[in-house]
């Protein structure tokens, strides 16, 4: 239980519902431990005795000792609710703050599924039982003690039969408690296989309906979900075991106390009455001693849980501000790369870029052109530090850029990644999701130059129209030419731009480019674009070649010196071309 432990410290907000619901409880206990006595009362005294004065006297009581104890319930499970979902809505909150502060590599190895998995039904098992611990931390342990003592104290003889009990009920505990751990991990890492399935399938639906994959889609999907439902049925079954063996140890000790408490009766040691309270106590008892089972198994399940959540909140994300990381205010905008080397795995891993050295003047408009999985887009990561280097430097207007605070970095340049994401909401507010003060104006200039403003302008709503889910309602030209006037609003000395109009007819791009061209906003502009027409604009042009750079230069000087560059150039443009030039 060391994993729930360390997530106590969320709870400190709630400190004052979290010791009043037990104290609450603990009067409800005391009126529960007080009702037996009072039966007891009731039949060896006004009973015996044809009493009825007393007996009504004492049923009054008996009444008034409920509505006490119904009291102290109610107030233990209001305050004991209040602080559970609480302390559930800050650990929720502080997995996603967390989330947010890890950087891409963290995302890719903890992934998207889990991450989802952890959040939700992770953080809902703690909570439950940390609600459940509350109402039953006081009122499980008193019983058990109080009723013990009361037993005794109504028939020490009788009470021999509860330590003959004892025993068997720890065992069993200690039992079943030592297997549902195990079992709990493993169902909650079958239910993270189920989420991811259900993620990728959802973000992919297209595609399989497009390839005519349902079939084999939904045999996929119930393999895993088969698997999990295989794990939750043996944990389950393990927990519903508990429940039988209870009450077969209470049955027996109840069938033990009236046979040897009939005999004593006969014996005249006992009265009916002091029976009758063994028996309220001995039920009491024993019930509470299976309320401690299902909540060791609770926290059993709400550990396994915790300890997963601690895996997130402790990661330490790869990219971090050094401690005399320095702020940043503006740039100009010149970028070095020193002899920089990049693995996705760290020193021991394969690199994907190998010595890269280059400069790129502030103002420069620099496209970066490559085959696939030269390294173009792990070049332009480390700029904002999506990803720190493996060796060498990434320098900024001469700082490297381990050294500033990430916020100043990636606010200094403006990203378009390959894959656009769009959020839930208007079009204006996805433009302006990184500036939301900006002005309609702002945003309509930055539409403009991102050629955005006609197809939005056509809509009925303009720019009030709703994006669906990740832009659905949007073609991937119309998606990727938001996402340009998204980092366009920035007006960023560095505007970076990775692939992202691989959907946009090249009339549209080449609008694009010379719009950008003349746009005040961003000095320094690096491309990584497939379409060789694109870039002939460009100030220089960078090429990669198996994480390497090949050639740098202005078109000219490359279809003349780099060989790389001219077969890339005569597979997109024809022979002609090369010939021409």
């Amino acid at each position: 239980m060391q994993s729930t432990k360390r997530l106590i410290g969320f709870m400190a907000p709630y400190v004052v519902w979290a010791l009043a619901a037990p104290a609450l409880m603990a009067l409800e206990v005391a009126m529960d431990l007080a009702q037996p006595r009072l039966l007891q009362k009731i039949v060896d005294v006004g009973i015996a005795n044809q009493d009825v004065p007393l007996v009504l006297n004492t049923l009054a009581w008996m009444i008034g000792v409920a509505v006490v104890g119904a009291i102290g319930g109610i107030g233990c499970t209001v305050y004991a609710t209040r602080a559970a979902q609480s302390f559930g809505t800050d650990v929720r909150a502080g997995l996603f703050r967390k989330v947010q502060q890890l950087s891409f590599a963290d995302l890719a190895r903890l992934e998207t599924g889990r991450l989802v998995t952890r959040l939700t039904n992770d953080v809902d098992q703690v909570q439950e039982a940390a609600a459940m611990f509350l109402r039953i931390l006081v009122r499980a342990p008193l019983l058990v003690v109080g009723s013990l003592i009361m037993a005794i104290i109504t028939s020490p003889r009788l009470s021999l039969l509860i330590f003959g009990l004892s025993p068997l009920l720890i065992t069993t505990f200690a039992v079943v408690m030592g297997r549902a751990q195990k079992l709990f991990v493993v169902v909650q890492d079958r239910l993270d296989r189920v989420n991811m399935t259900m993620l990728e399938n959802l973000a992919g639906v297209r595609v399989i309906k497009a390839f005519v994959r349902s079939v084999h889609e939904v045999a996929r999907f119930a393999r895993v979900n088969e698997d999990y439902m295989r794990e939750t049925v043996r944990a389950s079954v393990l927990i519903a075991t508990l429940m039988p063996i209870m009450m077969l140890l209470i049955n027996l000790g109840t069938a033990g106390v009236l046979w040897w408490g009939g005999v004593l009766v006969r014996a005249g040691t006992v009265e009916v009455g002091q029976i009758l309270a063994f028996i309220n106590y001995l039920g009491q008892m024993l019930m509470s001693l299976m309320m401690v089972g299902m909540l060791m198994m609770r926290i059993s399940r709400a550990d396994a849980s915790a300890g997963r959540i601690l895996e997130v909140l402790e990661t330490e994300p790869s990219v971090q501000d050094a401690p005399d990381a320095h702020e940043l205010a503006d740039a100009e905008g010149s970028i070095r790369f020193e002899d920089v080397t990049f693995s996705y795995d760290g020193d021991g891993g394969e690199p994907v870029l190998r010595g890269v050295s280059f400069e790129i003047k502030a103002g420069e408009a620099v496209a970066v052109i490559g085959a696939t999985g030269a390294g173009k887009s792990t070049l332009v990561h480390l700029i904002p530090r999506f990803y720190d280097v493996t060796e060498g430097r990434v320098l900024l207007d001469g700082h490297d850029v381990r050294t500033l605070r990430q916020d100043d970095l990636r606010r200094l340049t403006a990203t378009v990644l390959q894959d656009t994401v769009l959020f839930t909401g208007t079009i204006r507010d996805n433009i302006r999701y990184a500036r939301p003060e900006a002005d309609d104006e702002r945003v309509e200039a930055a539409s403009r130059v991102a050629q955005a403003h006609g197809f939005i302008d056509s809509l009925p709503q303009g720019y009030d129209t709703l994006v669906g889910q990740r832009g659905v309602n949007l073609s991937g030209g119309q998606k990727q030419r938001l996402a340009i006037a998204r980092a366009l609003i920035c007006e960023p000395p560095i505007l970076i731009m990775d692939d992202c109009t691989s959907a946009v007819d090249a009339t549209t791009e080449a609008a694009i480019v010379e719009a950008l061209s003349n746009w005040p906003g961003a000095h320094t502009r690096i491309v990584i674009t497939h379409r060789v027409g694109s870039i002939l604009g460009a100030d220089r042009i960078i090429v990669l070649d198996h994480g390497t750079v090949a050639a740098d230069g202005t078109h000219a000087e490359l279809m003349a010196s780099s060989e790389v560059y001219r077969e890339i150039v005569a597979s997109q443009l024809g022979i002609q071309e090369e010939a021409h030039v």
